[in-house]
């Protein structure tokens, strides 16, 4: 047998060998990469999350995008931050808690239904009045407010919702509150608002600017000067009975990250402090 022969008889060998190996070794990866999944979805969980009227679409994408992201999955449960505060001092099951304000997410941390130190800005909101008809009324609000003529104005419930509450300050900054008082009506939340004036019930109304934000031309809406108002900052706090819940506390660490803060933002909303 000549040397040429034996080097090739060698060299066959080696890369069988090394075939061999790379074919172990990528079984071994893949069997690793199947139990790293199959350990993933046995400890993915649920969380039950409260979330404030006004901020009902964000969440509802924000979910689906954390579900993507992690594995876990959210049930959302919206209303008036007042009724959801509400239902949870009565032990509603929530997990997570999307106020609408700052005041009660830190009232629940006080009294140890929040976990203290977990509460972060995840939205600041803004208000506008609008009008769903044609009229334009981003250089004329001051003057339609002031004209006796107009029907109803529709504003949330201001002892539930923070919107109403700030749609209140608004017209008393005005001095407008008492003589408007007998044409107000009111929606229990700020969903309910909007629709009081999407339906024709109300002419106009103080909704949230996310709310229309992509269904009227600028002209129908005018925003509020921030000094007319206390800031709207939407709070949200870990509940203590999640303190161990993964899915509630990966959802809390989510709000703080960037792709969170872009889908939030891409609803009309400015990015709180995190």
């Amino acid at each position: 047998m000549t040397p040429t022969t034996r080097t090739s008889k060698s060299a066959k060998r080696c890369l069988r060998m090394k075939r061999g190996l790379t074919g172990a070794i990528l079984t071994g990866l893949l069997i690793a990469h199947v139990n790293l999944v199959g350990t993933a979805i046995a400890h993915a969980e649920t969380a039950l999350i409260a979330v404030a009227a006004n901020f009902a679409d964000p969440a509802k994408r924000l979910a689906e995008d954390f579900g993507a992201q992690t594995g876990h999955s959210l049930k959302i449960s919206t209303g008036s931050t007042g009724q959801l505060y509400a239902q949870i001092t009565n032990g509603a099951p929530f997990d997570v808690f999307l106020s609408a304000d700052a005041a009660r997410p830190e009232k629940l941390e006080k009294v140890g239904l929040a976990v203290a130190g977990s509460r972060l800005t995840y939205a600041l909101g803004r208000l506008v009045l609008w009008g769903a008809g044609t009229t334009p009324i981003n250089e004329r609000a001051e003057a339609i407010l002031s004209d006796p003529q107009f029907r109803s104005l529709a504003i949330a419930n201001p002892d539930l919702a923070p919107y109403g509450a700030a749609a209140r300050e608004t017209l008393q900054a005005r001095g407008l509150w008492d003589s408007l008082k007998g044409r107000l009506v009111f929606g229990q939340n700020i969903g309910q608002t909007r629709a009081l004036v999407a339906t024709g019930n109300a002419e106009i109304g103080f909704v949230a600017l996310a709310q229309i934000k992509d269904s009227s031309a600028t002209e129908s809406y005018w925003l509020v000067p921030e000094k007319d108002h206390q800031p709207i900052s939407q709070d949200a706090v870990l509940l203590t009975r999640a303190r161990d819940n993964a899915a509630a506390c990966a959802f809390m660490d989510y709000l703080k990250s960037p792709r969170a803060r872009q889908i939030i933002a891409g609803f009309g909303y400015e990015n709180g402090s995190g």
